[in-house]
Protein backbone atom coordinates (compact mmCIF):
# COMPACT_ATOMS: atom_id res chain seq x y z
CA UNK A 1 0.00 0.00 0.00
CA UNK A 2 1.50 3.43 -0.95
CA UNK A 3 1.67 6.09 1.89
CA UNK A 4 -1.96 7.78 2.10
CA UNK A 5 -2.04 11.93 2.77
CA UNK A 6 -4.32 11.65 4.84
CA UNK A 7 -4.93 8.23 6.02
CA UNK A 8 -8.90 7.89 5.44
CA UNK A 9 -9.69 10.95 3.14
CA UNK A 10 -13.46 12.19 2.87
CA UNK A 11 -15.41 12.26 -0.66
CA UNK A 12 -17.78 14.14 -1.53
CA UNK A 13 -18.41 11.98 -5.07
CA UNK A 14 -18.31 8.22 -6.06
CA UNK A 15 -16.00 9.11 -8.84
CA UNK A 16 -13.40 10.27 -6.56
CA UNK A 17 -14.16 7.31 -4.55
CA UNK A 18 -13.37 4.80 -7.08
CA UNK A 19 -10.05 6.17 -8.49
CA UNK A 20 -8.84 6.57 -4.84
CA UNK A 21 -9.79 3.00 -4.11
CA UNK A 22 -7.97 2.01 -7.76
CA UNK A 23 -4.81 4.06 -7.05
CA UNK A 24 -4.68 2.48 -3.75
CA UNK A 25 -4.67 -0.68 -4.40
CA UNK A 26 -1.82 -0.51 -7.79
CA UNK A 27 0.42 1.94 -6.22
CA UNK A 28 3.73 0.69 -4.72
CA UNK A 29 4.77 1.39 -1.00
CA UNK A 30 6.96 4.10 -1.67
CA UNK A 31 4.80 5.82 -4.08
CA UNK A 32 2.35 9.04 -2.25
CA UNK A 33 -0.89 9.34 -2.99
CA UNK A 34 -2.53 12.58 -1.80
CA UNK A 35 -6.49 13.56 -1.82
CA UNK A 36 -8.13 16.93 -2.26
CA UNK A 37 -5.18 18.84 -2.08
CA UNK A 38 -5.93 22.20 -1.84
CA UNK A 39 -3.23 25.52 -3.25
CA UNK A 40 -4.05 29.23 -3.57
CA UNK A 41 -1.82 31.91 -5.74
CA UNK A 42 -2.27 35.03 -6.06
CA UNK A 43 -4.66 34.13 -9.22
CA UNK A 44 -7.05 31.69 -7.67
CA UNK A 45 -7.59 28.51 -6.06
CA UNK A 46 -7.15 25.57 -6.94
CA UNK A 47 -8.05 22.07 -5.56
CA UNK A 48 -6.71 18.67 -7.20
CA UNK A 49 -8.55 15.66 -6.24
CA UNK A 50 -5.36 13.37 -6.41
CA UNK A 51 -1.57 14.35 -6.82
CA UNK A 52 0.39 11.09 -7.74
CA UNK A 53 4.42 11.34 -6.80
CA UNK A 54 6.50 7.85 -7.47
CA UNK A 55 9.11 7.07 -5.71
CA UNK A 56 11.03 6.50 -9.52
CA UNK A 57 9.47 8.93 -11.81
CA UNK A 58 7.74 12.31 -11.50
CA UNK A 59 4.79 13.78 -9.99
CA UNK A 60 1.33 14.00 -11.62
CA UNK A 61 -1.56 16.03 -10.77
CA UNK A 62 -5.07 14.59 -11.65
CA UNK A 63 -8.72 15.74 -12.33
CA UNK A 64 -11.32 13.65 -11.51
CA UNK A 65 -15.03 14.20 -13.73
CA UNK A 66 -17.78 12.00 -12.77
CA UNK A 67 -21.19 10.86 -14.84
CA UNK A 68 -20.82 11.30 -18.42
CA UNK A 69 -18.21 13.31 -20.01
CA UNK A 70 -17.66 14.44 -23.84
CA UNK A 71 -16.30 16.89 -26.19
CA UNK A 72 -18.68 18.56 -28.47
CA UNK A 73 -17.59 21.50 -31.06
CA UNK A 74 -14.11 21.79 -28.84
CA UNK A 75 -15.84 22.06 -25.56
CA UNK A 76 -15.73 19.65 -23.09
CA UNK A 77 -19.03 18.40 -21.41
CA UNK A 78 -20.75 17.15 -18.58
CA UNK A 79 -23.61 15.50 -17.39
CA UNK A 80 -25.01 16.99 -14.51
CA UNK A 81 -28.49 16.19 -13.02
CA UNK A 82 -29.60 15.18 -16.51
CA UNK A 83 -28.41 18.68 -18.51
CA UNK A 84 -25.10 19.25 -20.33
CA UNK A 85 -22.86 21.55 -18.75
CA UNK A 86 -19.48 23.04 -20.00
CA UNK A 87 -16.41 22.01 -18.19
CA UNK A 88 -12.51 22.87 -18.29
CA UNK A 89 -11.05 20.15 -16.78
CA UNK A 90 -7.80 20.17 -18.31
CA UNK A 91 -7.05 23.72 -17.52
CA UNK A 92 -8.34 23.19 -14.31
CA UNK A 93 -5.66 20.26 -13.42
CA UNK A 94 -2.80 22.12 -15.54
CA UNK A 95 -3.00 25.34 -13.65
CA UNK A 96 -3.14 23.35 -10.53
CA UNK A 97 -0.45 21.46 -11.57
CA UNK A 98 1.98 24.46 -11.71
CA UNK A 99 0.78 26.49 -9.13
CA UNK A 100 1.53 23.37 -6.86
CA UNK A 101 4.80 22.57 -8.21
CA UNK A 102 5.63 26.77 -7.78
CA UNK A 103 4.54 26.16 -4.01
CA UNK A 104 7.27 23.57 -3.61
CA UNK A 105 9.55 24.77 -5.25
CA UNK A 106 9.39 28.20 -3.14
CA UNK A 107 9.75 26.49 -0.12
CA UNK A 108 12.81 26.85 1.45
CA UNK A 109 13.26 22.94 2.43
CA UNK A 110 13.15 22.65 -0.93
CA UNK A 111 16.29 24.95 -1.13
CA UNK A 112 18.72 24.33 -4.18
CA UNK A 113 17.18 20.43 -5.41
CA UNK A 114 16.71 20.72 -9.23
CA UNK A 115 12.86 19.98 -10.63
CA UNK A 116 11.21 16.65 -10.90
CA UNK A 117 9.58 15.49 -13.46
CA UNK A 118 6.03 17.13 -13.43
CA UNK A 119 2.86 15.97 -15.23
CA UNK A 120 -0.89 16.29 -15.48
CA UNK A 121 -3.87 14.00 -16.48
CA UNK A 122 -7.95 13.49 -16.28
CA UNK A 123 -9.94 10.60 -15.37
CA UNK A 124 -13.46 9.49 -15.95
CA UNK A 125 -14.30 6.67 -14.12
CA UNK A 126 -18.06 6.70 -15.54
CA UNK A 127 -16.86 7.14 -19.42
CA UNK A 128 -15.60 4.86 -21.81
CA UNK A 129 -12.40 7.01 -23.44
CA UNK A 130 -11.31 4.90 -26.95
CA UNK A 131 -8.18 4.28 -28.54
CA UNK A 132 -9.16 6.99 -30.73
CA UNK A 133 -9.44 9.75 -28.06
CA UNK A 134 -7.99 13.03 -30.00
CA UNK A 135 -8.12 16.68 -27.80
CA UNK A 136 -5.44 19.34 -28.67
CA UNK A 137 -4.96 20.14 -24.85
CA UNK A 138 -5.23 16.52 -24.15
CA UNK A 139 -3.23 13.44 -25.64
CA UNK A 140 -4.60 9.77 -25.15
CA UNK A 141 -2.10 9.20 -22.78
CA UNK A 142 -3.13 12.04 -20.17
CA UNK A 143 -6.95 10.84 -20.07
CA UNK A 144 -8.01 7.34 -18.17
CA UNK A 145 -11.66 6.03 -18.50
CA UNK A 146 -13.23 3.51 -17.22
CA UNK A 147 -11.73 0.84 -18.93
CA UNK A 148 -8.16 2.47 -18.12
CA UNK A 149 -8.83 2.17 -14.24
CA UNK A 150 -7.41 -0.99 -13.54
CA UNK A 151 -4.06 -0.34 -14.78
CA UNK A 152 -4.41 3.93 -13.43
CA UNK A 153 -1.42 4.00 -11.95
CA UNK A 154 0.69 2.45 -14.55
CA UNK A 155 -0.90 5.01 -16.83
CA UNK A 156 0.08 7.83 -15.01
CA UNK A 157 3.57 6.41 -14.14
CA UNK A 158 4.04 5.58 -17.73
CA UNK A 159 2.76 9.54 -18.66
CA UNK A 160 5.74 11.13 -16.59
CA UNK A 161 8.13 9.23 -17.75
CA UNK A 162 7.74 9.51 -21.09
CA UNK A 163 7.58 13.32 -21.28
CA UNK A 164 10.39 15.13 -23.68
CA UNK A 165 12.38 16.66 -20.67
CA UNK A 166 15.67 16.77 -18.48
CA UNK A 167 13.93 17.48 -15.28
CA UNK A 168 14.73 13.98 -12.61
CA UNK A 169 12.74 11.36 -11.44
CA UNK A 170 11.09 11.38 -8.20
CA UNK A 171 13.19 9.94 -4.90
CA UNK A 172 11.94 8.58 -2.06
CA UNK A 173 13.53 11.88 -0.50
CA UNK A 174 11.67 13.79 -2.54
CA UNK A 175 8.89 12.17 -1.94
CA UNK A 176 9.25 12.59 2.03
CA UNK A 177 9.67 16.29 1.48
CA UNK A 178 6.86 17.23 -0.49
CA UNK A 179 4.74 15.27 1.74
CA UNK A 180 6.27 17.45 4.34
CA UNK A 181 6.19 20.43 2.68
CA UNK A 182 2.23 19.77 1.71
CA UNK A 183 1.32 19.69 5.53
CA UNK A 184 2.06 23.31 5.87
CA UNK A 185 4.65 24.90 8.13
CA UNK A 186 3.32 26.95 10.92
CA UNK A 187 6.07 25.51 13.45
CA UNK A 188 4.57 24.21 17.08
CA UNK A 189 5.86 27.04 19.07
CA UNK A 190 3.31 28.89 17.97
CA UNK A 191 0.86 27.14 19.54
CA UNK A 192 3.22 26.88 22.31
CA UNK A 193 4.28 29.98 23.02
CA UNK A 194 0.86 31.64 21.70
CA UNK A 195 -0.97 29.59 24.93
CA UNK A 196 1.43 30.38 27.45
CA UNK A 197 1.48 34.07 26.54
CA UNK A 198 -2.61 34.05 26.77
CA UNK A 199 -1.84 32.43 30.12
CA UNK A 200 0.75 35.11 30.75
CA UNK A 201 -1.89 37.42 30.04
CA UNK A 202 -3.89 36.62 32.40
CA UNK A 203 -1.51 35.88 35.28
CA UNK A 204 -0.14 39.23 34.93
CA UNK A 205 -3.48 41.09 34.90
CA UNK A 206 -4.15 39.16 38.34
CA UNK A 207 -0.92 40.29 39.40
CA UNK A 208 -1.70 43.59 39.08
CA UNK A 209 -4.29 43.53 41.14
CA UNK A 210 -2.36 42.29 43.71
CA UNK A 211 -1.75 46.63 44.27
CA UNK A 212 -4.92 47.26 45.76
CA UNK A 213 -2.67 45.60 48.91
CA UNK A 214 -0.57 48.77 48.72
CA UNK A 215 -3.70 51.38 48.79
CA UNK A 216 -4.32 49.75 52.26
CA UNK A 217 -1.22 50.55 53.83
CA UNK A 218 -0.65 53.62 51.66
CA UNK A 219 -0.22 55.71 54.98
CA UNK A 220 1.95 52.52 57.18
CA UNK A 221 5.64 53.15 57.29
CA UNK A 222 6.81 49.92 58.52
CA UNK A 223 4.98 47.21 56.61
CA UNK A 224 5.91 43.23 56.21
CA UNK A 225 4.35 41.66 53.63
CA UNK A 226 4.48 37.44 53.42
CA UNK A 227 3.61 35.23 50.69
CA UNK A 228 4.12 32.06 48.97
CA UNK A 229 6.11 31.45 46.00
CA UNK A 230 4.00 32.64 42.88
CA UNK A 231 2.12 35.43 44.82
CA UNK A 232 3.29 39.02 43.03
CA UNK A 233 5.90 39.47 46.13
CA UNK A 234 8.52 41.15 43.85
CA UNK A 235 5.56 42.50 41.35
CA UNK A 236 4.48 44.30 44.42
CA UNK A 237 7.83 45.42 45.94
CA UNK A 238 9.00 47.03 42.96
CA UNK A 239 5.64 49.00 42.88
CA UNK A 240 5.96 49.82 46.30
CA UNK A 241 9.40 51.18 45.42
CA UNK A 242 7.74 53.30 42.07
CA UNK A 243 4.51 54.51 44.04
CA UNK A 244 6.80 55.74 47.29
CA UNK A 245 9.13 57.39 44.31
CA UNK A 246 6.30 59.25 42.67
CA UNK A 247 4.87 60.81 46.27
CA UNK A 248 8.55 62.75 46.14
CA UNK A 249 10.41 60.21 48.87
CA UNK A 250 13.83 59.01 48.27
CA UNK A 251 13.80 55.59 48.14
CA UNK A 252 16.34 52.39 47.67
CA UNK A 253 14.77 48.48 46.18
CA UNK A 254 17.37 46.49 46.92
CA UNK A 255 17.19 42.49 47.75
CA UNK A 256 20.14 40.10 48.18
CA UNK A 257 20.57 38.49 45.12
CA UNK A 258 22.67 39.56 41.70
CA UNK A 259 20.53 38.42 39.39
CA UNK A 260 17.31 39.72 41.15
CA UNK A 261 18.99 43.02 41.23
CA UNK A 262 19.61 42.76 38.22
CA UNK A 263 16.15 42.12 36.78
CA UNK A 264 14.63 44.97 39.06
CA UNK A 265 16.89 47.52 37.51
CA UNK A 266 15.62 46.70 33.90
CA UNK A 267 12.17 46.50 35.22
CA UNK A 268 12.96 49.95 36.62
CA UNK A 269 14.31 51.72 33.75
CA UNK A 270 10.87 51.39 31.69
CA UNK A 271 9.38 53.51 33.75
CA UNK A 272 9.15 57.51 34.23
CA UNK A 273 12.11 59.05 35.33
CA UNK A 274 10.25 60.79 37.76
CA UNK A 275 8.77 57.35 39.37
CA UNK A 276 12.68 55.33 39.31
CA UNK A 277 13.93 55.09 42.96
CA UNK A 278 17.09 56.58 43.96
CA UNK A 279 18.96 53.30 44.48
CA UNK A 280 18.61 49.86 42.78
CA UNK A 281 20.34 46.86 43.43
CA UNK A 282 21.69 44.25 45.78
CA UNK A 283 22.28 45.52 50.04
CA UNK A 284 25.73 44.36 49.70
CA UNK A 285 26.09 47.34 47.06
CA UNK A 286 24.81 50.00 49.24
CA UNK A 287 28.48 49.07 51.21
CA UNK A 288 30.12 49.83 47.89
CA UNK A 289 28.08 53.00 47.10
CA UNK A 290 29.52 54.05 50.38
CA UNK A 291 32.68 53.65 50.12
CA UNK A 292 33.24 49.87 51.43
CA UNK A 293 36.37 47.82 49.82
CA UNK A 294 35.02 45.47 47.21
CA UNK A 295 34.78 41.57 48.53
CA UNK A 296 35.81 38.42 47.12
CA UNK A 297 33.03 35.95 46.23
CA UNK A 298 35.42 33.53 47.99
CA UNK A 299 34.87 35.49 51.07
CA UNK A 300 31.75 34.61 52.55
CA UNK A 301 32.81 36.25 56.19
CA UNK A 302 33.21 39.51 53.97
CA UNK A 303 29.22 39.22 52.98
CA UNK A 304 28.20 37.72 56.38
CA UNK A 305 29.48 39.98 58.31
CA UNK A 306 32.11 42.39 57.85
CA UNK A 307 30.99 44.23 55.00
CA UNK A 308 27.70 44.45 57.25
CA UNK A 309 28.88 46.23 60.04
CA UNK A 310 31.02 48.17 58.40
CA UNK A 311 28.12 49.29 56.83
CA UNK A 312 26.79 50.48 59.73
CA UNK A 313 29.47 53.02 60.16
CA UNK A 314 29.35 54.11 56.59
CA UNK A 315 25.42 54.62 56.54
CA UNK A 316 25.71 56.93 59.60
CA UNK A 317 28.55 58.86 58.21
CA UNK A 318 26.77 60.02 54.71
CA UNK A 319 24.83 62.81 54.10
CA UNK A 320 21.02 63.23 54.54
CA UNK A 321 21.00 63.57 51.11
CA UNK A 322 22.37 59.94 50.49
CA UNK A 323 20.23 58.51 52.70
CA UNK A 324 16.66 57.43 52.10
CA UNK A 325 13.26 57.92 53.23
CA UNK A 326 12.29 54.58 52.64
CA UNK A 327 13.56 50.91 52.33
CA UNK A 328 12.09 48.24 50.31
CA UNK A 329 13.12 45.01 50.69
CA UNK A 330 12.67 42.01 48.66
CA UNK A 331 13.28 38.28 49.08
CA UNK A 332 13.81 39.69 52.87
CA UNK A 333 14.20 36.12 54.34
CA UNK A 334 17.44 36.03 53.03
CA UNK A 335 18.82 38.73 54.96
CA UNK A 336 20.39 37.75 58.85
CA UNK A 337 20.03 39.29 61.79
CA UNK A 338 23.42 41.39 61.46
CA UNK A 339 21.95 42.96 57.76
CA UNK A 340 19.02 44.62 59.74
CA UNK A 341 21.21 47.33 61.58
CA UNK A 342 23.04 48.30 58.44
CA UNK A 343 19.75 48.32 56.49
CA UNK A 344 18.48 51.14 59.40
CA UNK A 345 21.96 53.12 59.16
CA UNK A 346 20.50 53.83 55.75
CA UNK A 347 17.51 55.82 56.59
CA UNK A 348 17.39 59.54 56.85
CA UNK A 349 15.03 59.13 59.77
CA UNK A 350 14.69 56.48 62.65
CA UNK A 351 10.97 56.72 61.53
CA UNK A 352 12.13 56.36 57.86
CA UNK A 353 9.86 53.67 55.58
CA UNK A 354 10.59 50.23 55.73
CA UNK A 355 8.72 47.75 53.56
CA UNK A 356 9.85 43.75 53.29
CA UNK A 357 8.58 41.20 51.09
CA UNK A 358 9.31 37.59 52.32
CA UNK A 359 8.38 33.77 51.85
CA UNK A 360 10.24 31.92 55.22
CA UNK A 361 9.95 28.89 52.80
CA UNK A 362 12.22 30.08 50.49
CA UNK A 363 15.17 30.66 53.08
CA UNK A 364 17.43 28.55 51.61
CA UNK A 365 20.73 29.78 53.03
CA UNK A 366 21.80 28.80 56.29
CA UNK A 367 21.73 32.04 58.60
CA UNK A 368 19.21 33.25 60.93
CA UNK A 369 17.26 36.40 60.40
CA UNK A 370 14.81 37.94 62.05
CA UNK A 371 12.51 41.07 60.70
CA UNK A 372 12.78 44.56 62.53
CA UNK A 373 10.44 43.82 65.43
CA UNK A 374 7.93 46.89 64.83
CA UNK A 375 6.64 45.91 60.94
CA UNK A 376 3.23 45.32 60.52
CA UNK A 377 2.43 41.99 59.08
CA UNK A 378 0.10 41.36 55.47
CA UNK A 379 -0.73 37.96 54.22
CA UNK A 380 -0.51 37.04 50.55
CA UNK A 381 -2.41 33.98 49.98
CA UNK A 382 -3.29 33.67 46.24
CA UNK A 383 -0.99 31.93 43.48
CA UNK A 384 -0.81 34.02 40.55
CA UNK A 385 2.16 33.73 39.17
CA UNK A 386 1.93 29.72 38.32
CA UNK A 387 -0.34 27.33 36.07
CA UNK A 388 -2.31 25.48 38.36
CA UNK A 389 -0.43 22.28 37.81
CA UNK A 390 2.95 24.15 38.78
CA UNK A 391 1.45 25.38 42.25
CA UNK A 392 -0.09 21.92 42.94
CA UNK A 393 3.51 21.03 43.31
CA UNK A 394 5.04 23.18 45.73
CA UNK A 395 1.69 23.70 47.66
CA UNK A 396 2.33 21.48 50.30
CA UNK A 397 6.20 23.19 50.82
CA UNK A 398 4.86 26.48 51.38
CA UNK A 399 4.60 28.32 54.53
CA UNK A 400 1.49 29.89 54.42
CA UNK A 401 -1.48 27.99 52.86
CA UNK A 402 -2.24 29.06 49.22
CA UNK A 403 -5.16 29.74 47.35
CA UNK A 404 -4.53 28.23 43.90
CA UNK A 405 -5.63 29.90 41.06
CA UNK A 406 -7.99 29.06 37.75
CA UNK A 407 -5.35 28.85 35.36
CA UNK A 408 -4.67 26.30 33.68
CA UNK A 409 -1.09 24.88 31.87
CA UNK A 410 0.38 21.45 30.62
CA UNK A 411 1.23 18.95 33.24
CA UNK A 412 4.36 18.67 35.30
CA UNK A 413 6.27 15.97 34.19
CA UNK A 414 8.39 13.87 36.24
CA UNK A 415 12.23 12.32 34.53
CA UNK A 416 13.35 9.67 36.78
CA UNK A 417 16.95 9.63 37.74
CA UNK A 418 19.60 9.21 39.84
CA UNK A 419 21.01 12.66 41.26
CA UNK A 420 24.52 12.03 39.52
CA UNK A 421 22.49 11.68 35.97
CA UNK A 422 20.32 14.87 36.92
CA UNK A 423 22.40 17.40 34.80
CA UNK A 424 22.32 15.24 31.94
CA UNK A 425 18.57 14.23 31.64
CA UNK A 426 18.14 18.27 32.33
CA UNK A 427 19.89 18.83 29.01
CA UNK A 428 17.65 16.35 26.94
CA UNK A 429 14.99 17.75 28.32
CA UNK A 430 16.08 21.12 27.53
CA UNK A 431 16.52 19.99 24.25
CA UNK A 432 12.91 18.47 24.12
CA UNK A 433 11.32 21.60 24.69
CA UNK A 434 13.50 23.63 22.01
CA UNK A 435 11.74 21.14 19.27
CA UNK A 436 8.47 21.07 20.90
CA UNK A 437 8.58 24.94 19.60
CA UNK A 438 9.69 27.10 22.90
CA UNK A 439 12.66 29.55 21.99
CA UNK A 440 15.57 29.76 24.00
CA UNK A 441 14.58 32.45 25.74
CA UNK A 442 11.45 30.89 27.46
CA UNK A 443 13.74 28.18 28.88
CA UNK A 444 15.95 28.06 32.21
CA UNK A 445 17.94 24.87 33.41
CA UNK A 446 17.91 24.97 36.99
CA UNK A 447 20.71 22.75 39.67
CA UNK A 448 19.79 22.05 43.20
CA UNK A 449 23.09 20.55 43.25
CA UNK A 450 26.58 21.65 41.57
CA UNK A 451 26.03 24.07 38.92
CA UNK A 452 26.08 22.93 35.55
CA UNK A 453 29.26 23.29 33.30
CA UNK A 454 27.28 26.08 31.00
CA UNK A 455 27.11 28.38 34.38
CA UNK A 456 30.33 27.36 35.31
CA UNK A 457 31.58 28.88 31.70
CA UNK A 458 29.90 31.66 31.69
CA UNK A 459 30.40 33.09 34.96
CA UNK A 460 33.99 32.94 34.42
CA UNK A 461 33.75 36.21 32.65
CA UNK A 462 32.02 37.56 36.10
CA UNK A 463 28.67 38.26 37.41
CA UNK A 464 27.89 40.99 35.42
CA UNK A 465 28.35 38.91 32.03
CA UNK A 466 26.70 36.19 33.66
CA UNK A 467 23.44 37.87 34.26
CA UNK A 468 22.81 39.23 31.17
CA UNK A 469 22.84 36.11 29.74
CA UNK A 470 19.65 36.24 31.51
CA UNK A 471 18.05 38.64 28.50
CA UNK A 472 19.93 37.01 25.40
CA UNK A 473 17.22 35.78 23.74
CA UNK A 474 19.41 33.38 21.61
CA UNK A 475 20.60 31.53 24.87
CA UNK A 476 18.53 29.34 27.26
CA UNK A 477 19.60 30.14 30.64
CA UNK A 478 21.43 28.22 33.13
CA UNK A 479 21.46 29.00 37.05
CA UNK A 480 21.54 27.17 40.25
CA UNK A 481 18.01 27.97 42.61
CA UNK A 482 19.92 29.99 44.94
CA UNK A 483 20.36 32.78 42.86
CA UNK A 484 16.84 32.56 40.96
CA UNK A 485 14.72 33.38 44.00
CA UNK A 486 12.49 36.19 42.45
CA UNK A 487 13.18 35.11 39.16
CA UNK A 488 11.07 33.24 36.59
CA UNK A 489 10.98 31.34 32.97
CA UNK A 490 8.12 30.31 30.91
CA UNK A 491 9.73 27.00 30.80
CA UNK A 492 11.98 25.36 33.57
CA UNK A 493 14.06 22.13 33.65
CA UNK A 494 14.87 20.92 37.02
CA UNK A 495 17.54 18.98 37.87
CA UNK A 496 17.50 17.56 41.44
CA UNK A 497 21.42 17.05 41.49
CA UNK A 498 22.03 17.72 45.19
CA UNK A 499 23.71 15.03 47.34
CA UNK A 500 21.92 13.26 49.91
CA UNK A 501 22.01 14.88 53.41
CA UNK A 502 22.21 18.48 52.07
CA UNK A 503 20.77 20.91 54.80
CA UNK A 504 17.70 23.08 53.36
CA UNK A 505 16.97 20.43 50.65
CA UNK A 506 13.13 20.85 51.33
CA UNK A 507 13.75 25.04 50.54
CA UNK A 508 15.68 24.67 47.08
CA UNK A 509 13.06 21.96 46.28
CA UNK A 510 9.93 24.51 46.79
CA UNK A 511 12.10 27.47 44.74
CA UNK A 512 13.22 24.90 42.17
CA UNK A 513 9.52 23.89 41.63
CA UNK A 514 7.96 27.40 41.99
CA UNK A 515 10.06 29.16 39.00
CA UNK A 516 8.32 27.97 35.99
CA UNK A 517 5.40 30.23 35.03
CA UNK A 518 3.84 27.34 32.27
CA UNK A 519 6.17 24.54 31.79
CA UNK A 520 8.29 22.04 34.33
CA UNK A 521 10.09 19.18 33.70
CA UNK A 522 11.80 17.92 37.19
CA UNK A 523 14.77 15.51 36.81
CA UNK A 524 15.25 13.45 39.70
CA UNK A 525 14.83 10.37 42.04
CA UNK A 526 11.04 9.49 43.20
CA UNK A 527 12.70 8.56 46.59
CA UNK A 528 14.51 11.75 47.03
CA UNK A 529 11.32 13.67 46.29
CA UNK A 530 9.32 11.81 48.45
CA UNK A 531 12.01 12.22 51.18
CA UNK A 532 12.39 16.16 50.86
CA UNK A 533 8.84 16.78 49.68
CA UNK A 534 6.61 14.43 50.59
CA UNK A 535 4.52 12.26 49.04
CA UNK A 536 2.17 15.50 48.28
CA UNK A 537 4.75 16.73 45.84
CA UNK A 538 5.49 13.17 44.54
CA UNK A 539 1.65 12.61 43.56
CA UNK A 540 1.70 16.29 41.67
CA UNK A 541 4.53 15.18 39.20
CA UNK A 542 3.41 12.93 35.93
CA UNK A 543 5.86 10.19 34.65
CA UNK A 544 6.06 10.19 31.04
CA UNK A 545 4.39 7.38 30.07
CA UNK A 546 1.20 9.35 31.19
CA UNK A 547 1.99 12.66 29.74
CA UNK A 548 -0.08 13.15 26.70
CA UNK A 549 2.04 13.26 23.50
CA UNK A 550 0.44 16.19 21.94
CA UNK A 551 2.07 19.49 23.68
CA UNK A 552 -0.55 21.39 25.14
CA UNK A 553 -1.92 24.48 23.45
CA UNK A 554 -4.19 26.26 25.93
Amino acid sequence: MPILSPATPQFTTNSERAVWKALRAQLRDDDLLVASQRITDRGKDHEIDFVVVFADAGVVAVEVKGSTVWIDDGQWRQEMRGKPRTIHPVDQVRDAKYALRSYIERDGRWGSRTRVRWAHAVVLPYTHVGDDFAAPDCPRWAIAGRDDLDALAYQLRDAVLGLDTHNRVTSTDDIALIREILRGRMPLQRDVIGAAAEREETIDRLTEQQGVILDAVQHLKRVEVRGGAGSGKTWLAVEQARRLTSRGWHVALCCYSRGLAAWMRRRIATFDPAERPAYVGTFHGLGTRWGAEPGSDDDPGYWEHRLPEQMVTLGGAQPRVERFDALVVDEAQDFADAWWPAAMAALRDDDGGLYVFTDEGQAVFSRHGGMPADLVPLVLDHNLRNTRPIAETFFSLAPIRMKLGDVDGPAVRLVECAAAEALDRADDEVDALLEAGWRMRDVALLATGSRHPEQVSRQESGQDVYWQSYWDDDQVFYGHVLGFKGLERSAVVLALNEKDGQVRARERLYVGLSRARDQLVVCGDRDFIADVGGPAVLDRLTPPDLVPQQPFAG
